[in-house]
C-alpha cells in the first residue's frame, strides 16, 4: 500500500491550527447564556459543542477528505472502520465544567492510523495551554518540549473515582487525593506535566476522550494502560474503553491497577456501568 501523502508532522500542524480556531469559537460562548441539554446517556451538550464540531468537520475533512471521522457530537459512520487514518475529535471535553464556568475544558483532536494515535492535540483555550505530540516525537506544551516538574518529597497526587480511592486506601497506599478537572484529557496530560503523579479512570471513557492525550502521555514517557488489556487501541467498532491508569511512578502501578480491577472488573460486563460522571 502506498505511503500517505501527508506526514504525521503535517497532520499535527493541521490539528494545531484547527484547535486554536475552534478554541476561539468555543470561547465566544464561555461564561455566556449558552443553550444546553442532556444527551441520551444523560451527559450534557451545548450549542457551543455542536458549532465547534461542525467547524472542525469542515476544516479537517476539507483538508483530508480521505480520512475517517469519529467525533463525540457526530452520529457515528461505520465507514471510518475502512479508513487507515481517522480524525478522532472531542469538540469540547469537559462540557459540564464549561457550562459551570470552569476554565480547564479542552478541545481534543487526534489522527489515528491503523488503531494508533500518530498526531494529537489537547488545547485548553482559557488556560492558554496547547499540548501536542506526534508518534516517535517529543511531547510539547505551547511549542516547547514538555518538561515534567518533579514534586520532590510530596506524597503522590492521584485523582480517582471514590470507590477506587477506598480500595487504594485499604491497600495501604500513602498518597493524596488529587483535584478533578472537568476534562478527562486535561487530567491525563497533567500526569505528563507533573502536576499529578497518577490518574485512575473509571470504565467507560471513549476514543475521543483519550486518543490525543494517550499520544502525549506516550511521548512524555508516562505509562498509560487499560488495566485489563494493556495499551489502548482506537477506531474499533466499539469505541468504549475499560478502566485506565496513567502513572509517572511505576511503583504505584500494582496498587492502582489492582484497585481499578477490584472496582470495575475484567472484562466489561455491563453497559450500565459505562457512563462517565
Amino acid at each position: 500500500m502506498p505511503d500517505f501523502p501527508t506526514s504525521h508532522a503535517e497532520d499535527l500542524e493541521l490539528l494545531r491550527s484547527a484547535a486554536v480556531a475552534a478554541g476561539i469559537i468555543a470561547a465566544g460562548y464561555f461564561r455566556q447564556d449558552v443553550k444546553s441539554w442532556k444527551k441520551e446517556n444523560a451527559t450534557p451538550v451545548s450549542e457551543a459543542d455542536i458549532l465547534v464540531d461542525r467547524y472542525l468537520a469542515a476544516s479537517l475533512l476539507g483538508a483530508r477528505p480521505d480520512y475517517g471521522w469519529l467525533s463525540e457530537e457526530t452520529v457515528d459512520n461505520p465507514s471510518r472502520l475502512a479508513c487507515r487514518r481517522v480524525f478522532v475529535v472531542d469538540p469540547i471535553d469537559g462540557t459540564s465544567g464549561f457550562l459551570r464556568g470552569e476554565d480547564s475544558w479542552t478541545i481534543c483532536l487526534a489522527v489515528v492510523e491503523d488503531g494508533v494515535p500518530v498526531a494529537g492535540v489537547v488545547y485548553a483555550p482559557v488556560r492558554d495551554e496547547l499540548y501536542d505530540a506526534i508518534a516517535g516525537g517529543t511531547a510539547r506544551l505551547n511549542g516547547q518540549p514538555l518538561r515534567r516538574s518533579r514534586r520532590a518529597g510530596a506524597l503522590p497526587l492521584i485523582p480517582a473515582p471514590g470507590a477506587v480511592h477506598q480500595q487504594m486506601q485499604k491497600a495501604g497506599l500513602n498518597y493524596t487525593r488529587g483535584p478533578v478537572y472537568s476534562s478527562l484529557a486535561y487530567r491525563l496530560v497533567q500526569v505528563a506535566t507533573g502536576r499529578l503523579d497518577g490518574l485512575a479512570v473509571r470504565r467507560g471513557s471513549q476514543d475521543w476522550d483519550i486518543a490525543a492525550a494517550a499520544l502525549i502521555l506516550d511521548a512524555a514517557g508516562v505509562d498509560f494502560a487499560d488495566v485489563c488489556s494493556g495499551t489502548p487501541r482506537f477506531n474499533k467498532r466499539d469505541v468504549r474503553h475499560g478502566a485506565l491508569a496513567a502513572l509517572s511512578d511505576m511503583s504505584l502501578k500494582p496498587v492502582v491497577h489492582a484497585a481499578l480491577i477490584d472496582v470495575y472488573g475484567c472484562p466489561e460486563t455491563s453497559d450500565a456501568d459505562l457512563a462517565i460522571s
